[in-house]
């Protein structure tokens, strides 16, 4: 490639990365097919020819649109891409993929303007409404891999849905796929605002862990969950709201404690990630921590809830309602 048609490309980079930048999918798109040749070639330098490159590169896909308001220099967004494939080879060789949460996707205080501050919102609100688009049983793998902190593996997503390994796999790249028609549906319409949705839901988090140590629980399940409440392991409810309440009061009976990590909140599933406190006495106890997943109903009240543990432990000896 000469100068001039090197100086070409990153100008048309850099009105394609602004555009996608206000919210244009189509602009997204073309610039993950301009660079994908590059992006796949810094994947299989790092991982070597397998099925784990076009993972990579789908979850960079995903990661690109969430991040875009982060780019600073849209004429040089082809290193921005191949630095998230990087990036995300790296982790994978760690053993721990690891995607920014939702919330904590801010503007870097370097730059304080108004302006970009709001556009970045307005792009995650436009994301989160896509989102509610998919089917439940795609949206609850991708929001688990691409939004919460430690339940993004394969196995841990498999174990939240209860589905093989290989189908959490296709129902990602299906995620995906149908994200980005449901993306330019979505373009023009009003968007939620899904910042004050997360602050609402952290406050809802520590609302109710405060009732449980009160001895409230039960009162605040009536109050606010849907009468139909259920414990569900994979797809198979196990328990009503009596065996949430035994295995609460009786963590607590334990000495365990539960202090929110993290929350993700849609119009329709809520992901709340509890770091597990151990009683001083005994600190091997319980795991180390639990991801509450929460289905709402059209009430926007908790109706169906999973458990799931990060990180896989020997024995549970706490958690009694697992």
């Amino acid at each position: 490639m000469n100068r001039n048609a090197g100086e070409t490309a990153r100008l048309e980079d850099a009105v394609l990365t602004r555009a996608a930048q206000a919210g244009d999918v189509a602009a997204l798109g073309l610039l993950l097919e301009r660079h994908r040749a590059g992006m796949r070639a810094v994947a299989l330098s790092i991982l070597g020819p397998g099925p784990d490159v076009d993972d990579v590169l789908q979850d960079a896909a995903v990661t690109a649109l969430r991040s875009m308001g982060d780019v600073r220099d849209p004429a040089a967004v082809g290193a921005w891409l191949r630095m998230i494939v990087r990036n995300a080879c790296r982790s994978l060789l760690r053993g721990s993929v690891h995607f920014r949460p939702l919330d904590d996707l801010d503007i870097p205080s370097t730059d304080s303007a108004p302006e970009r501050r709001l556009e970045h919102h307005a792009m995650r609100d436009w994301i989160w409404e896509a989102i509610e688009e998919l089917s439940p049983a795609l949206r609850l793998p991708l929001v688990l891999r691409h939004f919460s902190t430690g339940v993004t593996s394969y196995e841990r997503i498999a174990e939240a849905c209860g589905v093989p390994v290989g189908t959490v796999r296709s129902r990602l790249n299906q995620g995906r796929a149908k994200l980005a028609t449901a993306l330019a549906a979505t373009a023009d319409a009003p968007h939620g605002d899904t910042a004050q949705r997360v602050r609402a839901s952290r406050v809802e988090a520590h609302e109710t862990l405060a009732a449980a140590e009160g001895g409230r629980f039960g009162a605040l399940m009536t109050e606010r969950w849907s009468p139909e409440i259920a414990l569900v392991r994979g797809n198979e409810p196990v328990g009503d709201r009596g065996l949430l309440l035994r295995g609460m009061d009786g963590d607590l009976e334990a000495g365990v404690r539960q202090r929110l990590a993290h929350a993700v909140a849609g119009r329709s599933l809520v992901v709340w990630e509890m770091d597990l406190l151990a009683p001083a006495d005994d600190p091997d106890h319980c795991p180390p921590s639990v991801a509450w997943l929460m289905t709402l109903d059209d009430a926007g009240r908790p109706h169906r809830l999973r458990l799931v543990h990060p990180r896989p432990v020997q024995a549970l000896q706490s958690l009694t309602l697992m």
